[in-house]
């Protein structure tokens, strides 16, 4: 028997996840995924609503180890696109990267 044998039936080897077959997609890793919108809304990311579909399906990837969702941004701004930079009131910004709106309405000449 041969390595790619050993690999690819069932019970061969625990090197092999899913006994060399392709394993199915994580939804987290698909358009479906609702980590940063719920069809327009924002999700997960911004504000932490779906917490449960995002959760299970980021405890879903085989990689051996326990994941820890990490926590939500809070900068929510009810899916609008910015038209300036998103940051705490409470700290200077940095540069005037959006003085004059969003980028496309600033391009170099």
């Amino acid at each position: 028997m041969g390595l790619l044998d050993k690999l690819t039936i069932q019970g061969g080897s625990v090197y092999s996840y899913g006994d060399g077959q392709t394993p199915p997609t994580n939804a987290g890793a698909t358009q479906q995924s609702k980590l940063h919108v719920n069809g327009n809304l924002p999700g997960y990311s911004l504000n932490g609503s779906e917490f449960g579909d995002v959760n299970d399906a980021y405890q879903a990837y085989n990689d051996g180890m326990v994941n820890f969702l990490p926590q939500p941004s809070l900068l929510d701004i009810n899916g609008a696109t910015p038209l300036g930079p998103l940051s705490d009131p409470n700290t200077p910004s940095i540069n005037n990267s959006f003085s004059n709106g969003q980028y496309l309405n600033n391009l170099p000449g």
